[in-house]
């Protein structure tokens, strides 16, 4: 039977409460309490037609998957449903004005470009998430500057007319030496959201890595790809191990070529930019039995079902259940690499979270350079591969990571802020871009392949110089949005 507008809009209080999505109603009276965004946001449209609300957080699935069956109303004529008339907001009026003064893509000559852009069309709440990390930022910005103090020894009169920079990552020959890193939330910045990076990763011969926290649903991803395409998983550890493992396993059977264990977030980071911003979406229950508080960002909105107790005891159980290659995503020292290899996991991603987590941990590329010299030093580097993410912005960023040892470099803001920006088109042009550096800067240094990046090539003598001799980095500085001081309250 279907439902009529006027219908599901007498089931509008916490006592029946109906909503719409995607066409069809469901009753989430009983499901209110339980809600990980609280009641307030879902009573905002009982009623009513709450696609729109729902469409940029929650994969499309979500009510379908964990909404017991006896709460699907069926169908809806959408026809009969009131259309409520949208007030124009200035931040509104804003936002359309800044899209139609964008630079033309073509005028977008590296990947901080985008951001500038993306800074400037994206919505407030939306830009919050993206660009924030955790307290002072300091670690996020570290993240980038400390490629600043890794300098170039190239080698000349070396025949560099042909130069190729493919590689080999778990097994996959990719056309270059990165791949999409996992970050969630991505219709915050397009509609399409994931799939749009989906395309983009085919389109270029790289490996996209699915977010946990994706906005797309996991087999809308997987479905998205065509043909050979490998994708990996990332995946944030549910304190329900049956929830956990069935993630896993139909990754496994839907074709996932890696498995990466987020090892860095026991408890989400404050990410206070995020958090002034008062978010009030609904959280996103990509994985159901979650309960958050909302009003300290998105961040904490979606992310409160991760197990602090994950450890190293674990990892035995997630070998017993898939075959898929497993690497944890979060090491920050030399010793947790060594421990990983004993584990017999096949490899680990050096990151601190793009600076979302803990602040004051160290860059990526300054753990690698510790790790690698010990890793050979035990004879354990052909143990395990060894990769990057953290503020890469440039083809010399990832070509330095590549001569201290990395099997290759995620990238993943300048992706969702081409993506915010310009669509498919501009992550297209984001990853072309990287693409034309990579070749140019292979020939400076004088490397044909990835084969011949090594240590040799680089001076690294001022990486463990925080802050000092740095020159002044004129475009992050000029994207980088400074944290602000919370509005004043009125003492009247």
């Amino acid at each position: 039977m279907t439902l009529t507008g006027a219908e599901v809009a007498q089931h509008n209080s916490k006592d029946s409460c109906w909503v719409i999505v995607h066409g069809k109603a469901y009753d989430v009276t009983e499901f209110l309490p339980e809600h990980p965004g609280g009641q307030k946001i879902i009573l905002k449209y009982a009623g009513k037609d709450a696609t729109e609300e729902f469409e940029p957080i929650h994969p499309p699935d979500t009510l379908d998957k964990y909404l017991d069956p006896s709460k699907h109303l069926g169908p809806v004529n959408m026809a009969t449903v009131a259309i409520e008339e949208k007030v124009e907001t200035a931040e509104d009026i804003e936002k359309r004005e800044a899209v139609a003064l964008r630079p033309a893509l073509a005028e977008m000559y590296n990947l901080l470009d985008f951001e500038a852009v993306a800074k400037r069309v994206m919505k407030r709440t939306a830009w919050a998430y993206y660009s924030s990390a955790a307290d002072d930022e300091i670690t996020m910005r570290e993240n980038h500057a400390a490629f600043q103090r890794i300098w170039f020894r190239p080698k000349i009169l070396v025949d560099v007319e042909k130069v190729d920079f493919s590689t080999t990552m778990l097994g996959t020959k990719v056309s270059m030496p990165f791949y999409v890193t996992a970050t969630a939330l991505g219709k915050l910045g397009h509609p399409e959201g994931e799939v749009l990076l989906t395309r983009a990763s085919r389109k270029h011969d790289v490996i996209q890595m699915i977010p946990t926290l994706a906005s797309c649903s996991f087999d809308e991803i997987m479905d998205a790809a065509e043909g050979d395409q490998v994708q990996w998983l990332q995946l944030y550890v549910n304190k329900d191990r049956d929830i956990t493992r069935k993630i896993v396993e139909h990754a496994e059977r839907r074709g996932c070529k890696g498995l990466f264990i987020t090892v860095d977030a026991p408890q989400l980071g404050r990410r206070e930019k995020d958090m002034r911003t008062k978010f009030t979406d609904d959280g996103a229950d990509v994985q159901s039995g979650s309960t958050t508080d909302n009003s300290q960002g998105a961040a904490r909105a979606i992310s409160s079902f991760i197990d602090p107790a994950l450890s190293w005891a674990d990892i035995p159980w997630f070998q017993s259940i898939t075959k898929m290659p497993i690497l944890l995503k979060g090491v920050q020292r030399v010793e947790d690499v060594i421990k990983a290899v004993e584990a017999g996991v096949q490899g680990v991603v050096l990151s601190n979270h793009g600076g979302r987590q803990l602040e004051f941990a160290r860059s990526a590329i300054e753990v690698l350079a510790e790790t690698m010299p010990v890793l050979r030093e035990m004879g354990l580097e052909d143990k395990i591969e060894i990769y990057v993410d953290g503020g890469v912005r440039r083809a010399t960023d990832i070509l330095k990571a590549l001569c201290l040892g990395a099997k290759g470099v995620g990238i993943g803001r300048p992706f969702l802020y081409a993506m915010s920006a310009y669509g498919f088109e501009g992550v297209d042009r984001a990853m072309a871009l990287l693409r034309d550096e990579l070749e140019m800067n292979m020939r400076l240094i004088g490397c044909t392949s990835v084969e011949e990046l090594n240590p040799s090539l680089l001076d690294v003598r001022s990486l463990g110089a925080h802050g000092n001799g740095v020159p002044k980095d004129v475009l992050s500085a000029a994207v980088y949005d400074q944290l602000r001081n919370p509005p004043q309250r009125s003492k009247l």
